[in-house]
């Protein structure tokens, strides 16, 4: 896949030291996934195979090479330090002396990609409002037993545009709010018409 221009302008911005390693990894990474994509998030190169897996960042007198799961890895090679981060884990380099051998490091990339691959993220399922659940205030309930066009109408509406008729009315402070709200609703149903109809088709 090819090399993402604006990792060539963070490198190229770097300090003399911080171009090799910076180089080095990235040819180590495309090493291990040919099909990695790179792009510059949180103002530093990342690279993606199935979601993020790595990232690399510039410092004065370091570079810090990251795993995004590398807490989820099997260090077998032990270049991880313990931190509290959640997942995240970081190597510091300040000369390319520093830097494990390649074939480590492309292990690591791929355990990493191959992570991304399997832990896929669950779907929320969504719960289904019952409108049994809701509280229909008894002077509305009256309302409607006295308009059975309305009483059908709002009956057979989902659980929330019933709820949107029911908090309209409840949240009135006065009396004779509430009672202006009630004939308004009650027309409004009759009619088919939801609480909100009149934005419906904005």
């Amino acid at each position: 896949m090819p090399k993402n221009t604006a990792i060539d302008q963070y490198i190229s911005q770097q300090q003399p030291f911080a171009q090799e390693i910076m180089s080095q990894l990235r040819d180590v990474i495309h090493t291990a996934s040919p099909e990695m994509s790179e792009a510059i998030k949180w103002r530093h190169p990342c690279f993606e195979n199935s979601g993020l897996v790595c990232a690399m960042a510039a410092f004065k007198q370091h570079v810090t090479f990251s795993f995004f799961k590398g807490k989820l890895l099997d260090d077998s090679a032990g270049i991880f330090s313990k931190n509290d981060n959640n997942e995240l884990t970081s190597l510091k380099f300040k000369s390319l002396s520093e830097i494990p051998a390649n074939d480590i490091l492309i292990s690591y990339v791929q355990q990493a990609i191959a992570l991304n691959s399997t832990q896929k993220p669950e779907k929320k399922k969504s719960v289904r409002k019952n409108k049994a659940d809701l509280v229909i205030p008894d002077y509305f309930s009256a309302a409607l037993a006295d308009n059975q066009a309305a009483e059908d109408v709002f009956n057979n509406f989902s659980y929330s545009k019933q709820k949107d008729y029911i908090e309209w009315l409840t949240s009135a402070k006065r009396e004779a709010t509430r009672n202006s709200r009630l004939a308004t609703a009650i027309a409004w149903i009759a009619e088919g018409k939801s609480r909100n109809w009149k934005y419906e088709n904005c």
